[in-house]
């Protein structure tokens, strides 16, 4: 019973961070030619319209099938945690912000080969909603883990 309430949760969020990326990378990947810059907020906010064949911030970039594997592996880690602790409070959350934001760029590395890349910050490089969830998605495994109620 347990490990299905996980698993839902998880399913919603996963569901919820895939909606949001697809949505936000066309809205911004048809409203902005390549290469093109609209400031948002000044110089502190832009959107952009780049390209990344790596995973989160370009790491990999260019890696091919490691991306796959290594993409693959660290997500069947992740759902493996959540199946052996499905009582621990709230890692469902990470979990799927993780998994849906891999899987967000997967469908574009899949459908066009690479990720589009819209958000800029200033000293940052561009990352879009996929690349939060899985950012804000290990900052709270790593609390959760650290910090949270254990099993």
């Amino acid at each position: 019973m347990a490990r299905r309430a996980a698993a839902l949760r998880a399913g919603a969020a996963i569901a919820f961070v895939i909606a949001l990326d697809q949505v936000s990378k066309h809205t911004i990947g048809t409203s902005i030619g390549p290469l093109e810059t609209k400031h948002v907020i000044g110089s502190v906010l832009e959107f952009v319209n780049v390209r990344n064949t790596g995973v989160a911030f370009g790491v990999l970039s260019g890696g091919g099938i490691t991306v796959y594997i290594a993409t693959g592996l660290a997500l069947a880690c992740l759902v493996a945690y959540l199946y052996a602790r499905p009582n621990r409070p709230w890692l469902w959350i990470p979990t799927g912000m993780l998994v849906g934001g891999a899987i967000g760029n997967l469908i574009d590395r899949i459908a066009q080969g690479d990720v589009i890349d819209f958000i800029k910050l200033p000293h940052w490089p561009a990352f879009n909603v996929a690349d939060m969830g899985i950012t804000f998605g290990v900052i709270i495994l790593v609390l959760l883990v650290e910090f949270g109620a254990s099993d």
